[in-house]
């Protein structure tokens, strides 16, 4: 099956009204769960794969991809799959959480700007910079004034990394309230994951609507050219995974990047 989920799944930068509920988190644009797809997920982590390896040794560009979601939504499972093939020695994953003392120090960037990838490499961020337009605005941890300049901040901070060969791809990995419940429950009935819950995770539940309305208003006013949004309907991992391997393959196709020149004569390297 041809589909362009870059074109697809994109928030069309500019646009003026931005509502999830026009997003079906069961969507899958005509794909099944059956061998085409899991061939085609495959073929797309090898190629990934391969692309890194260029992007290595090219040295031209670096790759920032941002996944962000309510709690459950799949960040870590998306880095999990996708990322399966990669070479860590070029890949860094970043996972934001509450800042620090001397994080909290410094402007909100700062230790966004500490983790953005070498020319060269992938940077992965669980969570991100978006945080501070996000539980910053739904807890009111700052003032308004304060939260609503930092839409402005963001994106100039973002197109100044396109300007520098930073190529930007941005994820809201979006699940339904009920699929999340489902995930909690199944979270609570294995030993081995339950871990994972906390108490937040069912107090956030409550604040579902506030973080919505943050998500859109996010999704409306930060997808840019330089760096756009993608909604991906993450209620079936499976498409999830695809969908998101599939827009990071696409992206890095299109730099057209090829391979350096030697840096010695192969000719005459003689073997003794």
């Amino acid at each position: 099956m041809a589909t362009n989920f870059t074109d697809e799944l994109m928030v069309p930068p500019g646009k003026k009204h931005m509502r999830l509920s026009k997003w079906d988190p069961d969507d899958t644009l005509g794909w099944e769960k059956d061998h085409k797809t899991k061939s085609s997920l495959k073929k797309s982590v090898e190629r990934l794969d391969a692309l890194q390896y260029l992007l290595y040794a090219e040295r031209k560009h670096a790759l920032l991809v941002v996944l962000q979601g309510l709690d459950a939504a799949g960040k870590d499972g998306t880095i999990r799959h996708v990322m399966s093939g990669v070479n860590p020695q070029g890949c860094r994953v970043t996972a934001f959480k509450v800042p620090s003392g001397e994080e909290k120090a410094h402007d909100f960037l700062w230790r966004i700007h500490n983790a953005v990838p070498r020319i060269g490499d992938i940077g992965i961020f669980n969570r991100s910079h978006y945080e501070d337009v996000l539980v910053v605005r739904v807890h009111n941890l700052v003032p308004r004034l304060e939260w609503a300049t930092r839409y402005d901040e963001i994106n100039n901070f973002e197109q100044m990394l396109y300007q520098n060969h930073v190529r930007i791809l941005k994820f809201f990995l979006h699940i339904s309230k009920d699929e999340q419940k489902k995930r909690f429950q199944e979270r609570i009935d294995d030993p081995d994951k339950r871990w994972k819950i906390s108490k937040d995770d069912f107090k956030e539940r409550n604040f579902w609507d506030d973080y919505t309305t943050a998500y859109e208003d996010t999704l409306r006013r930060c997808s840019t050219e330089e760096a756009p949004w993608f909604v991906i309907p993450s209620n079936k991992k499976w498409f999830r995974n695809l969908a998101v391997s599939h827009i990071i393959v696409e992206t890095l196709e299109s730099l057209h990047m090829k391979f350096p020149p030697p840096t010695v004569d192969v000719k005459k390297l003689k073997w003794k």
